[in-house]
């Protein structure tokens, strides 16, 4: 049985708490994962995101890519609860920030202020040639590949592809938020992609609450106290707890 009264009762008494996100907390957004029998990788073929293959195939990349992340993702999907209960604690003073996982902006759309997004953003392009950042929406996604309005080279979105390092900047930001962190919310993630799964066990010393559906990486060796439910059920249980108003 969840023993969401003790969850409550860390979160309260917590002075650092951070949360640690990972796709299940979209997912009730209407935002699959990518691995799994349902998730993403089962019905599009995950090189359209291996760097080499979008520089030799940009344009047929650059299709798959549109319909994913800003035909589907980007116009149907919503803050959920989960995401909003994290906003409401941070808004509280009780969560000193969010390190996600994902590419789909909901915690800011949440609320949320402090998010370190550990995998970039669908929010931005890049220029491949200058390194020219711009807002996705400034650039027209039926004429493919986007190019640069800078230099004309060619635009990918601003999160990592395989074969790409996590931004130092985004690494670093998630050491010094965990530096001081006596409480670790871990909701939606497996705790199998690396480097990221590493990323809990810097919070050395911390409390680990973990939010997932099924048992992950975490839960037998990090996690203090499993919830094992959906994100928004869970964060509608530990939010009446502690007199949180999520609509």
């Amino acid at each position: 049985m969840n023993d969401y009264d003790t969850a409550a009762q860390w979160i309260e008494g917590s002075r650092h708490a951070v949360a640690f996100t990972g796709a299940g907390i979209s997912v009730e957004s209407g935002i699959p994962t990518f691995r799994g029998p349902e998730g993403l990788w089962s019905r599009y073929d995950p090189k359209v995101l291996d760097l080499g293959y979008f520089y030799e195939h940009p344009r047929e990349c650059w299709k798959v890519i549109k319909e994913i992340f800003y035909d589907y993702m980007g116009a149907k999907a919503r803050p959920n609860a989960a995401h909003r209960f994290l906003a409401e604690l941070e808004k509280a003073g009780k969560l000193e920030g969010v390190i996600t996982q994902n590419i789909d902006n909901l915690h800011q759309e949440a609320g949320s202020w402090k998010v370190v997004e550990f995998h970039g953003t669908a929010q931005t392009l890049v220029c491949t040639e200058c390194g020219e950042r711009t807002p996705f929406t400034e650039h027209d996604l039926e004429d493919l590949p986007p190019l640069c309005k800078k230099c004309g080279g060619l635009l990918k979105p601003d999160f990592i592809f395989f074969g790409e390092a996590i931004p130092p900047a985004a690494y670093q930001e998630s050491l010094k938020l965990l530096e001081k962190a006596d409480l670790l919310i871990v909701v939606g993630t497996t705790g199998e992609v690396m480097p990221a799964s590493m990323i809990p066990y810097e919070a050395k010393g911390a409390k680990v609450i973990e939010i997932n559906v099924e048992p992950s990486a975490y839960t037998h060796t990090l996690t203090g106290l499993f919830l094992q439910a959906p994100a928004t059920q869970a964060a509608r249980e530990l939010a009446s707890r502690l007199k949180i108003d999520l609509e």
